[in-house]
């Protein structure tokens, strides 16, 4: 039998899903297909986790929507609601920056994820 009760165990780190299920000694999530073994990774996972302006956990990949004008030197501003598709989490933050996406008439670019929503 393993360590963990059925009924405790933990959310998905990477997306925060509770439809995790244990499997041998590790837990998948089946939202996202993350496998971890408890106990091990939890803490730099949970660290590692980036969140957008309302609380919504992000992943490579998703659209987020800008939710403040954001001036860009040398370049026009991007105004607010403009969508953003194929976002790049980024493993170590630039100036604070934990997004890189390519915004539609800006170009490359990076955000911080305290100005984008999860569309």
């Amino acid at each position: 039998m393993s360590d963990i009760d059925n009924a405790n165990i933990p959310p998905c780190p990477e997306c925060g899903s509770e439809y995790t299920y244990e499997s041998g000694t590790s837990i998948i999530c089946p939202m996202c297909g993350y496998e971890w073994v408890p106990g091990e990774a939890e803490s730099e996972a949970a660290a590692s986790l980036v969140k957008d302006a309302v609380g919504n956990v992000l992943a490579d990949g998703d659209s987020v929507s800008i939710i403040k004008s954001l001036k860009v030197k040398g370049g026009s501003d991007i105004k607010i609601g403009t969508k953003v598709t194929g976002i790049r989490l980024l493993a170590e933050p630039v100036n604070g920056h934990d997004i890189e996406a390519k915004v539609l008439g800006a170009g490359q670019m990076y955000l911080k994820s305290s100005v984008v929503k999860k569309v």
